[in-house]
């Protein structure tokens, strides 16, 4: 049986819901993901992009308390937040479209994303 968001340290309710929003389900879909994949899966979902949120999450993931987060390690994270904002941005559907709408399609595999050039 999988084990719920909730047995994550620094995760409750509340980011329960909002997973369960972006259509996760676990705490093992969560580890799957990683962090910066599940938080890109928040925020094109609608959750508002906070960076304490985001923090919170790595720290749970490696089994620490929240306040735990300090000094270069603090910095860093505060980079890998700012570019995933950057990239969720960058791939957000453009104004006056349904973004949640949009998400789904994407999760299912009907919207086309553009291919990376390269």
């Amino acid at each position: 049986m999988p084990s719920p968001v909730t047995s994550i340290p620094n995760l409750g309710p509340a980011s329960e819901a909002a997973f369960a929003r972006a259509g996760i389900h676990s705490a093992e879909e969560i580890r799957d993901l990683g962090a910066d994949a599940a938080y890109l899966r928040l925020l094109a979902n609608g959750v508002a992009a906070h960076f304490i949120g985001y923090y919170v999450l790595v720290m749970g993931l490696q089994g620490r308390p929240w306040n735990d987060c300090k000094g270069e390690e603090k910095k860093a994270l505060r980079l890998r937040f700012d570019a995933l904002k950057a990239q969720h941005a960058a791939s957000a559907a453009p104004s006056g479209r349904n973004r949640a709408l949009d998400a789904f399609l994407d999760q299912i595999g009907v919207i086309e994303r553009p291919r990376p050039r390269g």
